[in-house]
Parts: structure tokens; sequence; C-alpha cells
């Protein structure tokens, strides 16, 4: 009765992160990109991907990675969440691997602390760990600074709650 966890396995840098497969829309070959401007340092741009406008973000630079260049086995995954497509530049898209669901625990509280919030657990397969990633903190950094003013309600009424209290 143990479940399985399918997850697209890709490189960036040395380590091997994860994204469930069920968000995977297809993997291509770093086309053309168009910048945008404005955009924070990780967002390269938008590529027409079959006449959609994708999003494309560079995942070795969301990642603190200053000096990423482009070579051929880079890869975009190109995810869906929300309804919405994005591209995830990797340096190469390995396999599908089959984690099961007992075999991954969950991030170490350093992870939030250094605001790596986008990790959703680590996978031990076979010697090896994945860094298994969550789809829409990982795609929305803009929107958690958004639902961080939107959601300031519940840190607000925390901190209504102590002044309160120390009245």
């Amino acid at each position: 009765m143990s479940r399985e966890l399918h997850i697209v396995g890709f490189q960036v840098g040395r380590e091997t992160y994860g994204v469930p497969i069920t968000s995977l829309h297809e993997i291509v070959r770093v086309p053309e990109i168009t910048a945008v401007p404005d955009a924070p340092e990780y967002l390269e741009g938008v590529i027409n991907l079959r006449g959609k406008i994708v999003s494309v973000m560079d995942l070795r630079k969301r990642f603190g990675e200053k000096q990423a260049t482009m070579r051929k086995q880079n890869r975009i995954l190109v995810v869906e969440h929300a309804g919405r497509l994005a591209g995830l530049i990797v340096d190469s898209a390995s396999e599908v691997l089959k984690i099961p669901a007992e075999s991954v625990e969950p991030p170490p509280a350093v992870f939030q602390e250094g605001g790596l919030n986008c990790v959703s657990g680590l996978g031990k397969i076979q010697g090896r760990l994945v860094v298994l990633l969550e789809m829409s903190k990982l795609l929305a950094p803009e929107s958690l600074r958004v639902s961080s003013q939107n959601g300031e309600k519940k840190p607000a009424a925390k901190s209504e709650a102590r002044g309160a209290a120390a009245k």
C-alpha cells in the first residue's frame, strides 16, 4: 500500500532537483528568449511556444548562482501551475524518478529560515538526495510579495493580539 511520488529529475549545478510529473507540460531545447524590461535578474524573458507566450526563469540564477552560462545541454522544463505555463531553465533534464512516499523527508528548518521556502521536501533514492520543489512557491516570487502584503492580516492580527495583550 506504499505510495510513490513520480518526479521529473533535473540538474542545476551539482544538485538533483525534482518537480511533480503532473506539473510538467514538456521539455524543450532553449530557443531564442525575448528579454522583458524591469524583470528580476533570474527572469530571462519570454518565449513563443507554439503560439503561447511562456515566461522563462533561469533556476541557476533563482538559486543564487551569478555566472550562469548557456550550454547545449541546457533545457527548459515547461511546467503548468494554476493554469499558466512557465519555463524553467535547467542544466539538464535527466529522468523520471519514482520515490516511495516514506522516503521523503520534510525540508530542514534552515531552508525556511534561509528564504528557500520553495523546497517541499527531500527525497531519498538510491543513496542520493533529490531536492523536491514546490511549484506554487517557486513560480510565484512576485505573488509571494503580494500575498505577504495581503497575508499581513495574519501577522498583523498576531501583533494586534500581542498589543492588546500588552495593554
